[in-house]
């Protein structure tokens, strides 16, 4: 499937070439060319991943180059739906873009297998995965959408207002499309963890075991929730709020790599990496 694997990264490389095309030349097809050329690299994703799945009849994180991929056709899913749903054109620049760049990753990251036959076929762990991967793309998206509110609203505060004040949609477009990506990215993160819970009592016989990977992703939990809290009861929007979804990114991104890469726990078992 290395064929196909390179092929969908071109594609997904097109599409961000649309988008970045888009941003400078406000050409509305470019959006509609970024756009169908993301659908296409997200369905030739889907074959990958069913392959995988076909052949190994295991859930396709089992290493980094696994995982990477797993998380770039979650991101990609995520964006179409968002993009379908708010018809916010500029996110592409970000999203494909970034797509691409794990995808790149994934193809050049050791394939190395573990031995487990069984592990991943657990209906939790499998439904633990999905729902962890959803919400960390949707917070990934709320990342983006924090970065061009901040974007937006220093080109509104120039005397000059040039390229990007021209170029991207309103703050209260960008406000609350991210507000969405993270109440998504809440709830899926939730069912992940609380999914996650449950397969670590019936391996481990306790629902909580203080392992690192439990432990950050449960900081990041809390991160969310207490952003979610202050904007209802407090009123946290706009720049604060924009500020915090990157902040969340960052950590949740130390709780993807750098507890794997640093620390040790029970989640490191499963993977070759």
């Amino acid at each position: 499937m290395d064929i196909t694997l390179i092929i969908c990264i071109v594609l997904y490389l097109f599409s961000s070439a649309a988008y970045i095309a888009y941003l400078f030349l406000q050409k509305d097809y470019l959006h509609k060319i970024g756009y169908g050329l993301m659908g296409v690299a997200f369905l030739a994703h889907v074959a990958i991943i069913g392959n995988n799945v076909f052949i190994s009849g295991l859930m396709p994180v089992r290493n980094l180059h696994e995982t990477l991929s797993m998380i770039a056709w979650m991101l990609a899913g995520v964006f179409l739906a968002f993009q379908y749903r708010f018809k916010l054109k500029i996110l592409g620049v970000y999203a494909a873009p970034l797509i691409t760049l794990l995808m790149i990753a994934s193809f050049h990251v050791p394939k190395e297998l573990v031995q487990s036959k069984t592990v991943f076929k657990d209906f939790w762990l499998i439904f633990h995965v999905i729902t962890i991967f959803t919400g960390w793309a949707c917070f990934a998206l709320a990342c983006g959408l924090g970065i061009l509110y901040l974007v937006q609203e220093d080109a509104i505060k120039s005397k000059s207002r040039g390229f990007f004040f021209k170029r991207l949609p309103s703050l209260e477009l960008l406000d609350s499309t991210g507000y969405a990506s993270i109440i998504t990215g809440f709830m899926m993160l939730t069912l992940g963890l609380a999914s996650g819970f449950l397969y670590a009592k019936s391996v481990w016989g306790k629902f909580w075991s203080w392992d690192p990977k439990e432990v950050w992703a449960g900081i990041t939990w809390l991160f969310y929730a207490a952003l979610l809290h202050e904007r209802l009861t407090v009123g946290w929007r706009g720049r604060k709020s924009a500020i915090m979804s990157i902040i969340g990114f960052i950590a949740l991104l130390f709780t993807f790599l750098g507890v794997n890469l640093l620390l040790k726990g029970h989640h490191g078992e499963f993977t070759k990496w």
